[in-house]
């Protein structure tokens, strides 16, 4: 029986996983995740890269046995990577830049087994399209708070969605985890079957 670890402290990501009906435990990464020249690297490599770099940092201390499960999230307009706003005013023009307009929001999934150092990364994408925002609904966001911990600096899951217009692709991949390919990938790499763990 696998022991599954999440190596996310993310609780949107614990709720994807537990809606898989997956037991695990939480590990939190504490690696590095700058990546050297992150500009020069393709969106989709660079989130499975940091993807990665948290399965590897937590395998370090986890016990034998685990799969360990990481994930990073980065959303991107005209091939620009956006993380996380580093205070209320880059929310405002991550928003801003936004509005009215689509972008992709990539995920990056690691799978890493202990016993054998097995590893899988693949990555999701999924475009979203924004509503045509005011500075007065940029800001009526912002004072929620909920921008501030968010790649691009919204949450689909929460308010956020308020401000979206249309989705094209995985929903969940754009709250933080593709379950459906995750359960892939568990299922063809590692011959684990979601529906009967």
């Amino acid at each position: 029986m696998e022991k599954f670890i999440l190596a996310s402290g993310s609780p949107r990501r614990r709720e994807l996983l537990e809606s898989m009906g997956l037991d695990f435990k939480v590990m939190v990464s504490d690696a590095d995740e700058n990546i050297a020249d992150a500009e020069a690297v393709p969106a989709p490599i660079y989130v499975q890269e940091l993807a990665l770099i948290k399965a590897a940092a937590v395998s370090a201390q986890a016990p034998k046995g685990s799969v360990i499960i990481a994930a990073d999230t980065i959303v991107t307009i005209d091939s620009d990577i956006m993380g996380k706003p580093a205070d209320e005013e880059e929310a405002y023009l991550m928003l801003k830049a936004l509005s009215g307009r689509s972008h992709e929001v990539y995920t990056g999934i690691c799978v890493m087994r202990k016993s054998d150092g097995k590893t899988c990364c693949r990555s999701v994408k999924t475009e979203v399209v924004f509503k045509t925002l005011s500075d007065k609904r940029i800001y009526e966001y912002i004072n929620t708070k909920e921008p501030m911990d968010k790649a691009g600096a919204y949450g689909i899951q929460g308010k956020g969605a308020l401000l979206i217009k249309e989705i094209r692709g995985d929903y969940q991949n754009v709250v933080g985890l593709s379950v459906s390919e995750l359960a892939d990938m568990l299922e063809d790499e590692f011959d684990i079957d979601i529906l009967n763990v």
